[in-house]
């Protein structure tokens, strides 16, 4: 019969060792004891005793509230799941005769995308003989690398895939931080809310910290217009044959 396996430190009746050094509620050392009385002394007290060293000799048991600390523990994982960035790879879609209209408008999407910290894909379309003159999209490429170079880097340098002549741009690094650093303050500021906690002074401090760290990296972009043309990546649909 397959015995259970627990995971986690052990607790309680679990630590079968014959003493241990022992930790109180409080954080203060009250030395080597044996297992019993340090059990004794937890049930005492209404705590558990937690072995959280058992490499240590003796294993080093600590007197608290195990129920209050698993739930501790798994606010602060959630709270490092909320911090952390997903990074996207957004597609912006371009032809050899885009003009340069609407290249400029393509080029704040991609603008927009590298703010919120994503990868950008340039993909130019080739139709019919458009093919046999690839140099016209190279340009369109590197014109569109020139303009995002304050804020993106070129990761992979443009090539052909079939039909298409695609590059990719990625963030900066100091993009990365930022977004990394907003993603860090809005979890923070949620997991406050959960608890309830006052968040008056401090917030508006760490506000207006995060604000001026922005003003020194990059002017924002504008808001761009909706548009209907616009797939789910942001990037308009060509509709020519």
């Amino acid at each position: 019969m397959r015995r259970h396996q627990f995971s986690g430190p052990r607790t309680n009746d679990r630590i079968r060792v014959p003493e241990v050094r022992v930790i109180g509620a409080d954080g203060g050392m009250l030395g080597i004891m044996s297992t019993m009385d340090a059990k004794r002394l937890a049930r005492e007290k209404e705590l558990d005793l937690v072995e959280v060293n058992p490499k240590a000799q003796p294993p080093v048991c600590k007197v608290m509230d195990f129920g209050k600390y698993k739930y501790e523990e798994s606010k602060k994982k959630s709270q490092a799941r909320k911090a952390q960035v997903q990074v996207e790879l957004k597609e912006v879609k371009l032809r050899p005769k885009t003009d340069d209209h609407d290249l400029e408008f393509k080029v704040k999407h991609a603008r927009r995308f590298l703010e919120e910290g994503n990868k950008v894909k340039i993909t130019c379309r080739f139709r019919g003989r458009e093919i046999t003159h690839p140099e016209t999209a190279r340009r369109q490429l590197d014109h569109v690398m020139e303009l995002c170079a304050d804020i993106g880097q070129m990761e992979q340098s443009a090539r052909m895939e079939g039909r298409t002549m695609t590059c990719i741009i990625a963030p900066k690094q100091e993009i990365r931080a930022r977004v990394a650093a907003q993603a860090a303050h809005a979890a923070k500021l949620a997991l406050r809310r959960e608890e309830g906690r006052p968040q008056a002074a401090e917030d508006a401090d760490e506000d207006e910290e995060l604000e001026s760290e922005e003003g020194e990296d990059f002017e924002g972009e504008d808001d761009l217009e909706d548009d209907d043309d616009l797939d789910e990546d942001g990037d308009e649909e060509d509709d020519e044959d």
